[in-house]
């Protein structure tokens, strides 16, 4: 199975697919080919929870071609707990900014061809 399909098939899951260093131990998204810290090019794959908090989004109201029935909806940026790590992606109904506070409470619910789906806990968080 193919790193890209390992990594779709995890946040189908609710899970993040990283990459930890095998040198320093930093976390990196499965994408990268050298350790963002110390330039290691090892690394061993870790499953980490795809919960976290909203950091910042921007509202589409205008789509690209094939995303006219999502509108409006959120592209957004998560920073994952327990990690240092944000992942962006797409959240749906929303609308306006009052319907998406920053630091809200997020989960990684699915994969399709929008890319990860993130959905809202509904919990404001003091970060």
């Amino acid at each position: 199975m193919s790193a890209k399909q390992e990594f779709i098939d995890a946040a189908k899951s609710g899970k993040i697919l990283a990459k930890q260093c095998t040198k320093c131990g930093d976390s990196n998204l499965a994408t990268v080919y050298f350790c963002r810290k110390c330039g290691n090019k090892k690394f061993e794959n870790v499953m980490l929870d795809g919960e976290g908090y909203v950091e910042t989004f921007t509202i589409i109201t205008v789509p690209p071609t094939g995303f006219e029935k999502y509108v409006p909806y959120a592209w957004v940026i998560m920073k994952l707990n327990n990690s240092d790590l944000r992942i962006s992606g797409f959240m749906s109904n929303i609308s306006k900014p009052d319907d998406l506070p920053i630091n809200t409470k997020s989960r990684v619910i699915g994969f399709d061809e929008r890319g990860i789906l993130i959905q809202k806990n509904n919990i404001h968080i003091n970060q």
